[in-house]
């Protein structure tokens, strides 16, 4: 049930059956004063009369007449001087409500055209040899936000974790490790100990030529395929990809081993590559290095900017892995979209990338390449998100702390009531969607400010809000003593409130739509703060359990179970559990 959709249809059918022209670009958008400017509004009419001999008026008296033969239209409004407002038929709106409370996903279809489009969602790419900080957190959510959406949708999802496990700071450890500490291995080794080791190896990196050199031969034996550091690499890239994953699971993502495809994934690629664009005079040698001078890039001295895809020494570069991740993509993968959650930093690199791949005719002209950038997570100094002592914060540090903060107000609201495991695991439910339905509501875009405050509070669009608005509906329907299977009379609008649930309620297609194609969860977030809003107007002002006859409670709790099962599906696909008391 895509009410938007509909409408665009019908438009479009419209113009093609009045020879108008062949395409039309016509907004079609949910109004927020539904009483003044109607349920939907029909806007940018003007970009059809540009190549038509037509005037604005006549158009919009034949779209008008045509549009008021539709069943869910009630009433047409011409607003000049290029709008349209459209009013939903009640009758219509009614046999809506019944049609999506009698299916599990309630209305929302699956585009069999879409199963056949492959969609790569690159996200999260942690470093190895660290631990995760709260920097990773919104590409890892919001990447699984749009993945869930997207599946959900019935597209085809491949999940790309694309780690950089075949880099320099390997060089620094392994030396570090053997030469420093005189060790062959990294048996019962911890990865805040990895990390510290990296941290202690790279200042010596930057300090002494010696030990530099030799990171850097180690590097080199490495990629050409030395066993006994290939073994010491692979430990220590699995201690991160077993300590990664236990964040993961902690989040709720849906990430897992298997999603991970390796910057080591290509290396057997990246010669064949450096050879392939030599060949084709895409890139040359520059002093002793090979490059690809781009024309539509420059340097800040003006000039065709310069990308380095094998060094001297014939050592590789991050802009050689990802040319070589594109082809992998595209070729064998058979990718129509990719869709990568980086910040914004990347912005240049992934560009020049993808237009080396493009220029080597790695990339079909159909693919769709799309940077979805990410804002930062500031603290209250509007600088990014540390420790009182500069340190990135740990993103395990920062859920544990949320959990911690959520069984505290647990125990203070209900300690009589629950037990421990019960307190347990409400806790980690409340404290994790917190977290999460806090950044997912933001535009990803943007920077925001990380405020605890904010994280639990029940006022304005936060999970707490939300999760309390359901747990409203659950109580309502344990009370009613009803079950779906009993509503079997036919539903009918009867009050101003029913109408306004009842649109919200029908409009959850189309906002996975915008999502899905958009990649901004915040979209979902706003429905269903929109919702429990219009969720509480309804649940203040009509009778729900004490309606003037059974007909109207039916009706009523219809709309209940179908706000709380709205509610579920919204907050799962935002990777939040929902908790049945608050």
């Amino acid at each position: 049930m895509n009410i938007k959709q509909i409408i665009q249809e019908k438009i479009r059918s419209i113009v093609t059956f009045e020879n108008f022209c062949d395409s039309v670009e016509v907004r079609v958008r949910f109004s927020k004063n539904r009483k003044t400017f109607g349920d939907y509004q029909i806007e940018g009419l003007s970009n059809i009369l540009k190549s038509n001999r037509i005037s604005l008026e006549t158009f919009k008296r034949k779209l008008c007449y045509l549009f008021s033969k539709e069943e869910y239209i009630k009433s047409i409004k011409i607003i000049e001087p290029n709008f349209i407002n459209i009013f939903l038929h009640e009758r219509w709106i009614s046999r809506q409500i019944d049609t999506i409370f009698s299916k599990d996903r309630l209305g929302v279809s699956q585009d069999n055209y879409q199963k056949k489009i492959v969609t790569i969602i690159d996200y999260s790419s942690p470093n190895m040899a660290k631990n995760m900080h709260v920097g990773h957190l919104r590409s890892t959510i919001i990447g699984d936000t749009v993945v869930r959406v997207s599946k959900f949708l019935g597209k085809k999802v491949i999940k790309a974790n694309h780690i950089g496990d075949w880099g320099t700071q390997f060089g620094m450890i392994i030396a570090y490790l053997k030469e420093i500490l005189r060790k062959n291995c990294v048996k019962n080794i911890t990865l805040e100990k990895i990390e510290d080791i990296y941290q202690r190896s790279r200042k010596i990196f930057d300090q002494n030529g010696r030990f530099s050199h030799i990171s850097r031969r180690y590097i080199q034996q490495l990629q050409s395929g030395d066993d006994e550091l290939l073994t010491l690499w692979n430990d220590l890239v699995q201690i991160t990809i077993l300590e990664n994953q236990r964040i993961y699971d902690l989040l709720g993502v849906s990430l897992n081993k298997g999603d991970i495809v390796a910057e080591s994934f290509y290396k057997d690629m990246l010669q064949d590559i450096v050879e392939d664009l030599k060949q084709k005079k895409i890139a040359v040698i520059h002093n002793g290095a090979v490059v690809v001078y781009l024309d539509d890039f420059k340097n800040h001295h003006g000039r065709s900017s310069a990308v380095m895809i094998q060094k001297s020494d014939g050592g590789y570069l991050y802009a050689t892995v990802e040319i070589a991740c594109l082809k992998y993509r595209c070729e064998k993968l058979k990718a129509d979209r990719i869709i990568y959650y980086v910040d914004s930093r990347q912005t240049r690199h992934l560009q020049q990338s993808w237009a080396i791949a493009r220029k080597a005719g790695y990339i079909k002209k159909r693919v769709k390449l799309e940077h979805h950038q990410i804002g930062m997570i500031l603290g209250e100094d509007k600088k990014p998100f540390r420790t009182r002592s500069g340190r990135n914060i740990k993103l395990f540090d920062l859920l544990k702390e949320s959990i911690t903060r959520a069984r505290k107000f647990i125990v203070d609201k209900n300690s009589e009531h629950l037990n421990k495991r019960s307190i347990s695991r409400t806790a980690r439910k409340i404290g994790i969607g917190s977290v999460k339905y806090s950044d997912l509501s933001k535009n990803r875009k943007t920077d925001y400010v990380f405020d605890w405050n904010n994280v639990f509070s029940f006022i304005g669009n936060t999970s707490s809000y939300i999760q309390y608005t359901y747990s409203r509906t659950k109580s309502l329907i344990n009370r009613s003593n009803i079950s779906p299977k009993e509503l079997k009379n036919d539903f009918y609008l009867s009050d101003r409130y029913e109408r306004e649930l009842s649109i919200q309620l029908l409009r959850l297609e189309e906002v996975l739509q915008d999502v899905s194609k958009m990649g901004l969860p915040n979209i979902l977030c706003c429905y269903l703060y929109e919702l429990s809003n219009i969720f509480s107007k309804f649940y203040e002002h009509c009778a729900i359990l004490h309606s003037i006859d059974d007909i109207q409670k039916e009706n009523r709790i219809k709309l209940v179970f179908l706000t709380e099962r709205t509610i579920k599906i919204g907050l799962n696909l935002l990777g939040i559990q929902t908790v049945s008391k608050m």
